[in-house]
């Protein structure tokens, strides 16, 4: 005789969570956020260990939404699909960061930048070098990536920043690139490179207004500290 056969536990837990979800989420504790995220990735399975080895390794729902991917691979449980998830989150976050592209803000302060660079480079693995473009009136017109490198460099020509430039037709520029770990201090290459760059930008009457160096929470302001 055939029994019925009972439904995994984990999918009346994962219910239970959702209506305390809806009715407050403040009462959901942080591997019970995480669970319920991961519970749309692994479907078929309890999360709850992976949530709560997660927060071990990464100490809070931001480190472990904000962890490298080459960390987290070596996670039990966390496969392919918990990788393109996140990989989909953190582009969701980085145009949510972008928004100011569309909406032309006036770059006035470095943090404007910093934030929109730290969304979209600042947890990255390899270095990666960014242009913010801006009219004459300090309006943003364009970002865009100019160079993807290795874990400590990101080669870049003063031909290649200038070209971008003129295509956009951008009277000004803030250059910003990542240093992947916790230290934005510029490297003495830094210092050349951006030196070169505003030598060969004043050349083209193109404005050289920063260039930033961001981590994952930090950032280091060239014109801040008085270095442009």
């Amino acid at each position: 005789m055939l029994t019925k056969k009972e439904p995994p536990h984990y999918l009346g837990h994962r219910r239970r969570l959702k209506d305390r979800l809806l009715e407050n989420p403040r009462t959901l504790a942080d591997y019970e956020v995480l669970e319920l995220v991961l519970g749309y990735v692994n479907i078929r399975r309890d999360n709850k260990p992976l949530a709560k080895e997660l927060l071990r390794r990464f100490g809070n729902v931001r480190g472990v939404l904000t962890a490298r991917l080459e960390e987290m691979r070596d996670v039990p449980g966390f496969g392919p699909g918990a990788e393109e998830f996140l990989t989909l989150w953190r582009e969701v976050w980085a145009r949510f960061h972008e928004q100011p592209l569309r909406d032309r803000v006036v770059l006035n302060s470095p943090e404007i930048v910093a934030e929109m660079a730290r969304s979209r480079i600042g947890v990255k693995e390899h270095e990666e070098f960014w242009m913010a473009l801006v009219d004459t009136k300090n309006r943003l017109v364009g970002w865009e990536q100019v160079s993807k490198g290795t874990v400590d460099q990101a080669a870049v020509y003063p031909r290649e920043v200038i070209g971008v430039a003129l295509r956009h037709k951008a009277s000004g520029v803030i250059l910003v690139h990542n240093h992947p770990g916790a230290d934005p201090r510029p490297s003495v290459q830094d210092i050349e490179f951006t030196r070169r760059i505003a030598s060969a930008a004043r050349e083209m009457e193109i404005r050289v207004l920063d260039h930033l160096v961001v981590t994952e929470n930090r950032f280091f302001s060239f014109q801040s500290e008085g270095m442009l």
